[in-house]
């Protein structure tokens, strides 16, 4: 069983549309069917009412921590700047840890000292 979904696919970009989300983590928890009218015009079940399996996903509650901008090059696209968010809980730093209790907790302290400074400089 996987601890974390996973992406297995994003869509094409459309560069005329603003930013946006472009996916979002989901288990498939498992399927189901559902009794609905048919909406085809020239088919046999046209308006009359049919069975069809659905699938049911969960989604765990998403926090976003940090934006990643990337830059197109002649050899493809890169990572251009990481922006990391001023708070980090806890239950989010320790995820970065092997052993969370033996380590010294200071990750993301430097990507935090940048939100003190007005311009984002340290």
């Amino acid at each position: 069983a996987q601890h974390r979904p996973k992406v297995k696919a994003f869509p094409r970009d459309d560069k005329t549309k603003p930013v946006h989300l472009t996916a979002f983590p989901a288990y498939k928890a498992g399927m189901t069917h559902i009794l609905r009218i048919s909406d085809k015009p020239g088919s046999k079940s046209n308006k009359k009412e049919v069975l069809e399996p659905v699938t049911i996903l969960e989604t765990p509650p998403v926090v976003v921590v940090g934006m990643t901008g990337y830059i197109e090059t002649p050899h493809g696209i890169r990572c251009f700047k990481t922006i990391w968010a001023e708070h980090l809980g806890e239950e989010c730093r320790r995820r970065f840890y092997k052993d969370w209790h033996k380590s010294k907790k200071r990750a993301f302290v430097h990507a935090s000292k940048k939100w003190h400074d007005r311009l984002g400089k340290l």
